[in-house]
């Protein structure tokens, strides 16, 4: 039971921390830009699709850089040539462009690469055990993803708040005309900031990419739960997604490695519940079952008793 635990909570903390990965792009675009872009995730895809063409030909370590730099470039032109050409009529317009956008993307991807899983796995640099506890070996690549995650909030915390230009970008969302004033160019502020924020979910992709099953369903697998980490964490706080990745990647993850139902736990108490109906369909119910609906219920009761998120300084 122990090590079940352990290594739950290990896998946890690593599903939360890609979770993280993923959500910090669209929670830099929406702090920065008040744009809620459901293609996000589509972006997360196109990372781990690039890296993996790109690893064929140069390896991961090149595929590493290369990726989410063509990622970001192509954030930036559709910002500068779409998003940007819609802004004016408003959110609506701007959530219709991204929802288009990303079966746009998917279409593309499935015309180059097909709808077949790619192989893109471990790098072999990488391919070996980190440690090994109550017998059972932690991969090596998943420690580096950690590491990654880690330095990633550490790095865009510090930008953000630290520095000349996390100053301006913060300032030309609420005072754009001011920073226009001083000599900023208010909209290449805002493309760098977009480009920024699909670069981050294309790192996601090249690393989580070989964990995960590469393929074109990939980013509406998880589109709809980096959503739930960005309102429960609180819409625009980087902390918020930090701290809500963490919190729905272990809670999650832990549902599924519990094998328990609510009849089996109050009979081995002495409180037996009847077996047929509804009531005993009920019991029959176990916590691993549950776990697909959890990060959802958890919103629903975030919104209901603190709507403005774990973090938020704004409704949600």
């Amino acid at each position: 039971m122990l090590e079940i635990l352990v290594f739950s909570l290990l896998n946890g903390v690593l599903f939360g921390m890609l979770l993280f990965m993923l959500s910090s792009g669209l929670t830099l675009i929406f702090s920065m830009m008040g744009v809620l872009n459901f293609a996000h995730a589509s972006f997360f895809m196109l990372g781990a699709y690039f890296a993996y063409q790109i690893s064929t030909v140069t390896g991961f370590w090149i595929a590493l850089i290369l990726a989410p730099l063509l990622v970001g470039g192509i954030g930036m032109l559709i910002e500068r040539y779409g998003l940007r050409r819609v802004h004016k009529y408003g959110h609506v317009a701007e959530l219709l462009f991204t929802f288009g956008l990303a079966f746009l993307i998917e279409e593309v991807v499935v015309m180059i690469w097909g709808r077949i899983p790619v192989d893109y796995g471990v790098p072999t640099d990488l391919n070996f055990t980190f440690f090994t506890l109550f017998g059972s070996n932690f991969p090596a690549y998943r420690a580096f993803i950690l590491l990654i995650a880690v330095m990633m909030f550490v790095a865009l915390f510090l930008t953000i708040t630290r520095t000349r230009i996390g100053l301006i970008i913060q300032a030309a969302l609420t005072h754009p005309d001011m920073v226009a004033a001083l000599g900023h160019n208010v909209p290449r502020v805002f493309m760098m900031v977009f480009g920024g924020g699909t670069a981050l979910a294309a790192l996601a992709g090249v690393i989580g990419g070989p964990i995960l099953v590469t393929e074109p369903g990939m980013a509406f697998l998880l589109g709809p739960i980096i959503f739930v980490v960005v309102v429960f964490g609180g819409m625009g706080s980087l902390g918020g997604a930090f701290v809500a990745s963490l919190l729905i990647g272990v809670i999650q993850t832990l549902a599924v490695a519990l094998d328990w139902s609510l009849g089996g736990t109050l009979a081995a108490i002495g409180i037996p519940l009847p077996v047929d109906g509804f009531i005993g369909t009920l019991s029959r119910i176990t916590v691993s079952q549950t776990a697909p609906i959890l990060p959802y219920l958890m919103l629903v009761l975030m919104l209901i008793f603190r709507p403005k998120g774990l973090m938020g300084t704004r409704e949600s």
